[in-house]
């Protein structure tokens, strides 16, 4: 006898089939599947108030025994999911009390049986995937329990946001850079980053979703071209995906080598742990779990330089990512996101404005893109990245569709969408760095100099920039999106872009959907923190 009879939707499930490719038949019932099931925490299923994370750092954040004695999983729901996978023939091969998961395994026949979906085979413009549409169902005794359900649609899901320089120059000097281009070290330098630190006893993670890198490359690179010693590089392997350089410089290499290069050569004593993921909604929710919930290397800042459209992602995936986000600001970790290549429509054909999901969440600090002028390594001004009219990238950024306005924005001057729903969410970006590919970052890669951009470089830009905050303090800066707009930091701590647009917003005097904030003055954001937090009120948990 069936032990579970009554079955319901899972909100927030429902997925619209795939346009991208087209559907060859139903998925092999023999294949075998990994799903990650996620679950509500101690503070959901005790019925307590929601607490909001602290924008205090280091002094109010949680201790990871604190975090799940808070929010972690409830061990009670964890049996509960052994007895449905155990119903279902499922083999729980991971579960986790403080990433809220358990991860399961076994053949699509039966967890088509155990969701009662139907995933089919999908093929097309070079991608193979298994795709369903609709809702997944769950045991209606476990509605309250299951929040998502991740990995029987393991459709691609991200892009990386990377712009390669698109005419090299025939004058490399000796170490590759093209002229009118920086090395990350000169960036900093311009933008006043402290001298005095070096990223020693900081971890910084990375999550990349493809790619990877040859050690050959990085010894070169930062031996040869940069002529300092090669930072200790982690590679962390996440739902089996691990460093797998595809030997493309314009592939997903060019993201991670993009990411560790800026990072690394700005704080070169930092640990750079690089977790590498699968490209798949469960991937990208696994990976960033696996860097904020790592006790063992237990970094400080987080790179993420994938993403997508708002529009593109599942409510139950927005949800539950953003809740990593959360526990993020709560552990005292920052979070970095890169706003996207494409302007303001984020590339989408559809005639309206998007922005791309994970820079909106209110946890993240979201990175937008200038062009630096910056004759003699001295700095000169910048204006909004905005190569549209030669088909070669923008800054993304703009509003929100399904993030409200948070407290932080309540005084930024956040416009309406310009969308047909006008709808007032939160702005993106909250701060930028240069994202020209014409005055990039030089790099080496698959045995090639050259000359890489994009917000991509603005994510590891500020990640490295807070590591060496952290270390100058001793203490983390965490949760730091909120500080940034008090009315103090914002005039003391940004070069203000007033310059250009990306398609539907311009640049402006305080705070724009193009370049946020603006870009770093690095000692002077040194001193704020060091002399005393601004003060400004958090988004609510």
């Amino acid at each position: 006898m069936a032990r579970y009879k009554e079955y319901t939707s899972l909100t927030g499930s429902e997925r619209v089939k795939p346009t991208e490719a087209q559907a060859k038949g139903a998925a092999k019932p023999e294949e075998t599947l990994r799903v990650t099931v996620l679950l509500r925490s101690r503070a959901e299923g005790e019925g307590r108030a929601k607490e909001k994370p602290s924008s205090a750092g280091a002094e109010r954040r949680l201790s990871r025994e604190e975090f799940v004695n808070t929010f972690g999983a409830i061990p009670e729901d964890l049996g509960k999911i052994e007895e449905f996978a155990h119903e279902y023939n499922l083999t729980i091969v991971e579960k986790s009390l403080a990433k809220r998961s358990v991860v399961l395994t076994g053949t699509v026949a039966n967890f088509s049986k155990a969701f009662q979906v139907e995933l089919q085979q999908y093929e097309g413009s070079g991608l193979s995937f298994r795709g369903r549409s609709g809702a997944v169902k769950i045991p209606a005794e476990l509605n309250d329990v299951v929040k998502a359900v991740m990995g029987l649609d393991n459709r691609p899901q991200a892009q990386p946001h990377f712009r390669k320089r698109p005419i090299p120059d025939a004058t490399h000097s000796r170490t590759g850079q093209e002229p009118g281009t920086f090395t990350p070290p000169q960036v900093a330098k311009i933008y006043g980053f402290p001298q005095n630190a070096d990223g020693s006893g900081q971890t910084i993670g990375i999550l990349e979703l493809g790619g990877g890198f040859v050690s050959a490359d990085m010894e070169y690179y930062f031996r040869n071209i940069l002529n300092m010693d090669v930072p200790k590089i982690v590679s962390v392997s996440v739902d089996g995906a691990g460093n797998t350089p595809c030997g493309s410089f314009m592939g997903p290499d060019s993201e991670v080598l993009l990411d560790i290069q800026v990072a690394g050569a700005i704080a070169p004593k930092a640990t750079l742990v690089v977790y590498f993921t699968l490209n798949n909604d469960q991937g990208f929710y696994n990976g960033l779990a696996a860097a904020v919930h790592d006790a063992q290397n237990d970094p400080g800042v987080i790179s993420v330089s994938w993403g997508s459209s708002e529009s593109t992602w599942s409510q139950q995936f927005v949800t539950q990512f953003d809740k990593l986000l959360q526990d993020a600001a709560t552990l005292g970790v920052t979070v970095c996101c890169s706003t996207g290549d494409n302007g303001s429509t984020d590339g989408r054909p559809d005639g309206l404005q998007h922005v791309e999901y994970p820079a909106t969440s209110p946890f993240a600090l979201a990175c937008g893109g200038t062009s630096l002028t910056a004759p003699n390594n001295q700095y000169s001004k910048e204006v909004v990245w905005n190569d549209l009219a030669k088909h070669q990238g923008a800054t993304g950024g703009g509003v929100s569709e399904i993030f409200p306005k948070p407290a932080f924005q309540a005084e930024a001057g956040v416009p309406p969408s310009k969308n047909p729903s006008r709808f007032v969410g939160r702005g993106v970006p909250d701060v930028a760095g240069n994202a020209d590919p014409h005055t990039g970052y030089c790099v080496y890669g698959d045995g090639t100099p050259g000359t890489l951009a994009g917000t991509s470089a603005v994510a590891p830009l500020w990640a490295a920039l807070i590591s060496l905050i952290n270390q100058i303090n001793g203490k983390r800066l965490g949760y730091i999106t909120p500080l940034l707009y008090a009315p103090s930091a914002r005039e003391a701590l940004f070069h203000p872009v007033t310059e250009g647009n990306n398609g539907a917003y311009s640049a402006g005097p305080g705070w724009d959907p193009c370049t946020g904030l603006g870009s770093p003055k690095g000692e002077a954001i040194v001193s704020m923190f060091r002399a005393g937090r601004p003060q400004a009120q958090a988004a609510e948990r």
